[in-house]
């Protein structure tokens, strides 16, 4: 039995914290919330994922101190914006022998920065890995079977990883591509968020397959751009991800655009999920690294100027189905 420290109470941060805890796991979970703190601590529950029970073994705690210390293994799973400003919170606890392993997807707006890089800036003596992959809380948490991805330049880190998560409900693939795995992890998001605008403009099957397809390469050019490998976008961590996402009811991002499809603003679309929407910060950042780059992504180019410059969905599409001809080669 390990002790494990989560940075996070949110769905995914909980839905660990039980698959963790089911497993027999020493699980104390770090929560910013006092009502989120008292409900796990007191009714074993989540309010993200109503359908789960957290076990007796997994505690809540709204110290930073008492959430890691002794713990061997810390998951970071907190969103993406919130990412640096937490970790300048706890990283006076942080001893060079824990293993911190991110478990948000998105970039840093701000710098442009993906996760793993803030991980190497505000702790840079630790050793440290990416877990991704085609994961919703809400069926990990109810111990559908999954299979995840865990990412690291560290063969130990690797093993461990695998070996504290593996069992007969969740299967391990291991990776050393840690920038490919982090950008199919934030990048998909995107492409959901126009997939689900796509569904509330009430296009067929015909429209979301083309969507995720192209939606897909953009992924792939903008991935390798940034020094990730083009076949880590074909795994788990990058089409896994991407079907899923695109695909689920359970993804906030899909709800989001198709909300947006229907007429709703961004602002409506954020108070009636009330969680947050990775995918309109990614959005920015990616819009702005395909200019840095000067990479050709007309989906993402198409979805930001309907976000930031009021473009009407529809024709959005207009634009995107009357571009030149091109070659699929």
């Amino acid at each position: 039995m390990k002790k494990i420290a989560i940075i996070g109470s949110g769905s995914w941060g909980s839905a660990l914290g039980i698959y963790l805890g089911n497993k027999g796991e020493n699980v104390t979970i770090w929560s910013f919330s006092e009502d989120e703190k008292n409900l796990i601590n007191n009714e074993h529950k989540c309010k993200f994922l109503p359908n789960a029970k957290i076990p007796e073994n997994v505690v809540a705690t709204n110290s930073y101190e008492d959430t890691i210390k002794d713990a061997e293994i810390i998951l970071h799973v907190t969103p993406s914006k919130f990412v640096r400003s937490t970790m300048k919170e706890y990283k006076k606890y942080v001893k060079p022998d824990q293993i911190i392993i991110m478990c948000a997807k998105g970039f840093e707006a701000e710098s442009l920065k993906t996760l793993d890089q803030v991980i190497e800036e505000e702790l840079p003596n630790n050793k440290y890995g990416v877990l991704s992959g085609p994961s919703h809380a809400e069926e990990v948490s109810i111990g559908i079977p999954t299979a995840l991805v865990i990412a690291s330049d560290d063969e130990n880190v690797k093993k461990v990883i695998s070996n504290v998560f593996k069992s007969n409900l969740l299967r391990i693939y291991t990776s050393s591509d840690v920038k490919g795995v982090e950008l199919g992890g934030a990048l998909k998001n995107i492409i959901a968020f126009c997939a689900g605008i796509s569904v509330g403009l009430n296009f067929g099957d015909n429209t979301f397959a083309a969507l995720a397809t192209r939606g897909l390469v953009e992924i792939v050019r903008l991935g390798v751009a940034l020094g990730a490998r083009e076949k880590t976008f074909y795994g788990l961590t990058g089409l896994g991800d991407l079907i899923v996402t695109c695909g689920s009811k359970h993804s906030r991002n899909r709800r989001a655009g198709e909300m947006i499809g229907k007429g709703y603003s961004i602002e409506e679309a954020k108070k009636q999920i009330g969680m947050v929407i990775e995918s309109v910060d990614n959005i920015d950042v990616a819009y702005k690294l395909a200019k840095k780059y000067n990479i050709e992504m007309p989906i993402v180019n198409a979805v930001y100027d309907v976000l930031y410059n009021n473009l009407d969905p529809r024709e959005a599409v207009d634009i995107l189905m009357n571009r030149d001809i091109k070659s699929e080669d």
